[in-house]
């Protein structure tokens, strides 16, 4: 597994002008088709948020009734775009980033209010320790890229969900993910997940020299 040397900067990603793109299907969510990346979610309350038993460090197993009892962090996950960025803000966690651009980087303002036609993915991640509610305080359509676990991730795996806004989504742990996308402006999301927050991430950039893009 690749370790980071330093703290990922996710308001200020250092990303290479023109960059390729490869482009994500875009699908509608459903019962069916969010099928082992997770659930959809009429009502908050009706979905436990799993945690993850702490690993064992040998051969002897972690005691069945410990490793799980960290428990859940909730607060309200804001994204706005701004211009052609996208941000996103976590008040489960304390996360400020920015999540992604509706053009490439090296040309994308802030001073508009034009709603994006695309949107391009720099970073994604999972989290090992426990699953993660997304739930639509505004009900508005959003989107979600999602790819099925494991740590040998490429850009092709992924799949952008969209979302009609009528149900949350709840994804497992260890799902590839990166935030909420709205169509444009700003949207709220009661969001809960596990309180450890183990965060392994991609970076499409610097890692497979491209961008994920997919048009909403």
């Amino acid at each position: 597994m690749m370790s980071a040397a330093v703290p990922i900067d996710y308001l200020t990603p250092d990303l290479p002008a023109s960059l390729p793109q490869v482009r994500m299907p875009v699908i509608d969510a459903t019962p069916d088709s969010i099928q082992g990346y997770g659930k959809l979610v009429q009502y908050p309350d009706e979905i436990a948020i799993e945690i993850v038993q702490w690993p064992a460090q040998g051969r002897r197993p972690v005691d069945p009734d410990t490793g799980n009892q960290g428990g859940i962090k909730e607060g309200v996950f804001h994204a706005e775009w701004k211009g052609d960025v996208l941000y996103g803000r976590n008040e489960a966690v304390g996360g400020h980033y920015v999540l992604a651009y509706a053009k490439d980087p090296s040309l994308a303002r802030e001073d508009h209010v034009r709603p994006p036609q695309s949107m391009l993915l720099w970073h994604a991640n999972y989290h090992p320790d426990g699953g993660q509610l997304f739930y639509p305080i505004d009900r508005k359509p959003f989107y979600v890229p999602l790819a099925l676990p494991g740590d040998d991730v490429k850009p092709e795996h992924f799949v952008c969900f969209r979302f009609d806004g009528s149900a949350g989504l709840y994804i497992h742990p260890g799902i590839w993910h990166e935030g909420i996308f709205p169509l444009s402006g700003n949207q709220r999301f009661i969001d809960r997940q596990g309180a450890v927050h183990a965060r392994v991430s991609v970076q499409f950039a610097k890692e497979f020299h491209c961008l994920l893009v997919a048009n909403i």
